[in-house]
């Protein structure tokens, strides 16, 4: 990973922004929300290309991150999976959260809410969270509390949805992201992962 840092200052502003806007997205009920989490994420990206200008290597595609990116969507698929089973039979309340995330934006037309996810929010999101703030926190703190600590930004901002399970799952979802991205040092195939698991399993294929 290429030791390209960023002022605390700036690397924490873009936190709060992202806390800004997190809260209008998930909070406040005007507008739409696929649209509010597509402009959010795209801001965010662009924020994160303007303080880290250096994404070379980053994000070049190839067999092998199309692969990767594919491979590990499957797996945190399965693990939803998995974990909607084991969340329904422990909390009584787990159902009726996960069926208000789905709720969110039920108005939009699947095909517009699988090719915001794949096109605009997944790439997006990858680019601020692990490619430019997990990048920064690893840098400045260390590959552990990096990931740690961006792990828990990412959670911690969808506390605005007061939504225990969507908690929980961003949690899961920024850990596993953020090993892969720890793990590979290419944003590329994380990317993929996140791109084809958001878009499949809000728009294809909802966790049943």
């Amino acid at each position: 990973m290429k030791d390209q840092r960023v002022n605390p200052t700036a690397i924490w502003g873009t936190v709060g922004l992202a806390a800004i806007l997190w809260f209008v997205t998930f909070f406040l009920t005007w507008s739409n929300f696929w649209i509010k989490i597509s402009c959010s994420a795209a801001l965010l990206a662009l924020l994160a290309f303007r303080l880290q200008p250096d994404y070379r290597g980053q994000l070049g595609l190839d067999r092998q991150a199309l692969l990767r990116g594919f491979l590990s969507a499957v797996a945190l698929y399965g693990i939803f999976w998995l974990g909607k089973i084991i969340a329904t039979a422990i909390f009584p309340f787990a159902a009726h959260q996960i069926g208000a995330i789905y709720g969110k934006g039920a108005h939009v037309p699947l095909p517009v809410v699988f090719a915001l996810l794949l096109l605009i929010t997944g790439p997006c999101e990858e680019i601020y969270w692990r490619g430019f703030l997990q990048r920064q926190l690893m840098l400045r703190y260390g590959h552990w509390r990096g990931w740690l600590l961006g792990t828990v930004i990412y959670a911690g901002v969808h506390i605005w949805s007061f939504n225990f399970m969507l908690i929980g799952a961003a949690a899961v979802a920024g850990a596993f992201w953020g090993l892969l991205y720890w793990r590979w040092q290419h944003l590329a195939p994380v990317v993929v992962s996140h791109s084809l698991w958001s878009a499949f399993i809000f728009a294809v294929a909802p966790v049943p």
